[in-house]
């Protein structure tokens, strides 16, 4: 069941390809959209072809733990009962909100996640473009196994989600009707989850639900026109240091650090912490790829 993942990637490719080629047949050049890339989509399918072997390898150290927590805790989920799946969909994608929001607040987690935004492109090939260390984010399910749920529920419903999220990396769909938007993660949310503008920024970590964002204060709907990638963007396509440039960055940060609450603030602090408390992710304005002069559409 966990490997339902696996078996969508065809459909990835097609889609990918599909939403390429509209950007080639039928591209209005003035609606601002860049489209595709052949560099920054080699490296997105390079990052994601590299999470899916390491992640492989990396989940029966997962599936071993759930196992052994679930044998541990009294609770018990039916795993042919409708209801303990819905409960199921509603648990992990509150743990996915979670995991997804600490991402984006603590340096530790942002410096494995920064993986996905690090591309100023929005499209299919954005989707795949995943961190090559998944093993900071297993603690996050670890409810699911207490509260009794099976390894292969946790990690089917895990894959369900994943599989959701690949359409709404796309600048071709628009709003959708009023009811999906206020439930459901939709293009346009996402679309601001990856903007680097400072009103953007840390807002919509919805899997599927957009409800979370909603309930606990960081919903940001779309407005202005989207920046994407980060506030301090990596020039380079190299994999390796796409992969591990803002553990370096973060080390060379600790190494330089004069008292442990430094060291502690740039490791555990958000991702534009410094020991003066401000913010230096908002020191310079972020500018659009499709204002820059050399930018042309894909």
């Amino acid at each position: 069941m966990a490997e339902l993942l696996y078996y969508a990637i065809p459909a990835f490719v097609v889609l990918l390809v599909a939403e390429a080629i509209s950007y080639r047949v039928a591209h209005d050049d003035d609606d601002g959209l860049i489209g595709y890339e052949s560099v920054d989509t080699a490296t997105s399918l390079t990052m994601g072809l590299g999470n899916v072997t390491i992640s492989f390898f990396w989940r029966a150290v997962v599936v071993v733990t759930y196992a052994a927590i679930y044998e541990l805790t009294p609770l018990r989920m039916p795993e042919n009962a409708w209801w303990a799946f819905v409960v199921l969909f509603f648990a992990e994608d509150l743990c996915y909100y979670t995991f997804h929001r600490v991402s984006h607040r603590v340096r530790l987690f942002w410096a494995g996640h920064v993986v996905h935004h690090s591309s100023r492109f929005f499209n299919f090939s954005t989707a795949l473009r995943q961190k090559w260390t998944p093993m900071l984010a297993w603690p996050f399910w670890v409810p699911l196994a207490v509260l009794g749920f099976k390894p292969w529920m946790i990690l089917l419903q895990q894959a369900i989600s994943l599989i959701y999220q690949f359409w709404i990396h796309t600048e071709r769909i628009g709003r959708l009707p009023t009811p999906i938007e206020f439930a459901f993660n939709t293009p346009s949310h996402h679309r601001v989850h990856h903007g680097a503008n400072p009103q953007y920024l840390d807002r919509n970590y919805a899997g599927i639900l957009i409800i979370w964002d909603r309930l606990f204060g960081s919903f940001q709907p779309e407005r202005e026109r989207v920046v994407y990638g980060l506030t301090k963007n990596i020039q380079t396509h190299n994999p390796l240091k796409v992969a591990f440039h803002e553990f370096a960055a973060m080390a060379h940060d600790v190494r330089g650090a004069r008292t442990w609450r430094e060291r502690l603030g740039y490791v555990f602090g958000g991702p534009g912490w410094s020991p003066d408390g401000h913010d230096w992710r908002f020191d310079q304005p972020v500018v659009a790829l499709a204002d820059e002069p050399s930018a042309v559409s894909r």
